[in-house]
């Protein structure tokens, strides 16, 4: 892979924008940590791209190997081919190309997913992550992404996942579908409003199965979209600010409930 115009070259940088990883159902994995990640969670991947003059972790090395005695291509590249593919200054020298979890609501019950996060069109891929990456400290099932919502594959949010992207479901569905599947299987739907009157900390038990639901960065819960839910409860704001960083937030309240849960 000598040239920055190979067609699988260009077909994995390509994968830097959103249209090409939702035609493809591929995404990018980068850095040693990363790819490590995915080998060990058995996410599948179609490819490894590598540079010599980067690389020199036997870690990394030994992953290369392991992949390619399993068929997965393994291909190396000069380090201006690989550049081209990497998406921040000094990198590490590997970049996989990953296949796309499929998880749908309709696969997703009180069984297999008791408590977990809803986000409503979430703008940041970085706090995707984030919060993504708070789901598996926890212990919570996973994250529902609803109506226009950042790219959960986006590189920023698979770098700030930490690896949890591929260990727990991530679906992308309407505000409405998710109202549905909440109601029909008895979710209780706990909701974060800075107008709500409760408290976070003030609730005995959270009763399980259980979303945790936090509205856009810009407007919060609407009226409509607070009707889901069984309770709405706020975080506390003592200084000059008015609000927290999505990811903080959902962070704070994560711990709390894994401590309280019914």
């Amino acid at each position: 892979m000598y040239s920055r115009n190979n067609p699988k070259i260009k077909q994995a940088r390509a994968l830097r924008e959103r249209k090409h990883r939702q035609a493809s159902g591929h995404f990018l994995v980068e850095g040693i940590f990363h790819v490590g990640a995915a080998v060990e969670a058995g996410a599948a991947l179609e490819a490894i791209f590598f540079a010599p003059d980067y690389l020199h972790s036997d870690f990394a090395l030994g992953l290369i190997e392991e992949q390619s005695n399993r068929g997965v291509p393994c291909y190396t590249t000069p380090s201006a081919v690989f550049d081209s593919l990497a998406g921040k200054e000094n990198p590490q020298g590997i970049i996989a190309v990953a296949r796309q979890r499929r998880d749908r609501l309709d696969q997703l019950a009180p069984q297999n997913f008791p408590w977990g996060v809803a986000l409503v069109a979430p703008q940041d891929p970085g706090n995707l992550g984030a919060i993504l990456r708070t789901i598996d400290a926890v212990g919570a099932s996973g994250l529902l992404l609803l109506d226009a919502s950042a790219d959960p594959y986006h590189p920023t949010a698979v770098r700030a996942s930490m690896g949890s992207i591929f260990w727990h479901p991530v679906v992308m569905t309407s505000f409405e579908d998710f109202a549905h599947w909440a109601r029909v299987n008895s979710y209780h739907v706990y909701g974060t409003s800075a107008h709500a009157s409760r408290d976070y900390r003030e609730i005995p038990t959270y009763e399980r199965p259980l979303i945790l639901l936090m509205g856009s960065e810009r407007q919060g819960l609407t009226t409509e979209q607070a009707r889901v839910c069984q309770e709405l409860i706020r975080l506390p704001m003592y200084g000059h600010v008015t609000s927290l960083n999505l990811a903080v937030a959902g962070g704070v309240i994560l711990y709390t409930l894994s401590e309280k849960l019914g």
